[in-house]
């Protein structure tokens, strides 16, 4: 038989809406509950959360980092436009006009790949924090509200065995029996699967960040020296393209 309701507890969906749940969901908010705790798996639960959060942030900085650049670009597109005009109507001026506009061409066409490499780091930050740290908490959510539930069904076992033993009461410890078996087996599978994800969650991280990380400090350090030759190889190197294919209008550099 399906709940009819849905509690909110911890931060985990509890589809048990069963007094037992509801008994033991007060109890350990005033501390007075007996709770089931595995302290590697919550501090490993805890340092996810935590490392989410800073990814997060990092997210956030990189996000303002491309816009950054992106404005920068178009200030620099259009004083190498206004540096080209004039060298074309001030003849005493051309050649100083002249060399600027190149150096805005140059700088442009750097600040687009530079950009690109963000682009493609700030992607797989987003991927990594929005759909695999999120699939591996919404499991996480799961074995807390399994845990929730395993707790608030052993308590009302460990109640009922301190009963009188008559034949009724009999009826209902093999039910209480039976129905604290089924949550405890979905709580230790739940554990198991957090347990597990945890584990390639930590190794997929390490190997994204790995190649994101060598990826943005070399565009970033190539940029700033002034190396067009290396700027473009690590894009070549990371497989990042600048625009998606068959993008139908050209960049400003294509068209001058």
């Amino acid at each position: 038989m399906k709940p009819a309701l849905c509690l909110v507890a911890m931060g985990a969906l509890v589809m048990d809406s069963s007094p037992q749940c509801t008994k033991q969901l007060l109890s350990e908010r005033f501390g007075r509950g007996s709770r089931t705790v595995d302290l590697e798996l919550e501090l490993q639960i805890e340092l996810l959360r935590e490392t989410k959060r800073k990814y997060e942030s990092v997210l956030q900085l990189g996000r303002a980092l491309t816009a950054h650049l992106y404005s920068l670009l178009q200030t620099q597109h259009a004083l190498g436009d206004a540096f080209a005009d004039l060298s074309q109507k001030s003849p005493e001026l051309q050649e100083e006009f002249g060399y600027n506009a190149e150096t805005q061409k140059l700088l442009c066409k750097n600040g687009e790949t530079l950009l690109g490499a963000v682009n493609f780091f700030v992607s797989s930050i987003n991927t990594l924090v929005t759909k695999t740290m999120e699939d591996t908490l919404m499991t996480v959510k799961q074995y807390e509200a399994a845990r929730l539930e395993y707790d608030a069904y052993r308590t009302d076992l460990e109640e009922l065995s301190l009963g009188p033993r008559d034949a009724g009461m009999r009826g209902r410890l093999e039910s209480a029996q039976a129905t604290f078996q089924a949550h405890r087996d979905k709580y230790e599978k739940l554990r198991g699967d957090v347990a597990i994800k945890l584990k390639f969650l930590e190794e997929n991280k390490i190997k994204v960040m790995h190649k994101q990380l060598l990826l943005f400090h070399n565009a970033v350090s190539a940029y700033f020296a002034g190396n067009q030759k290396q700027l473009e190889q690590t894009l070549q190197q990371f497989n990042v393209k600048l625009r998606p294919p068959g993008a139908e209008k050209p960049s400003w550099l294509e068209e001058q």
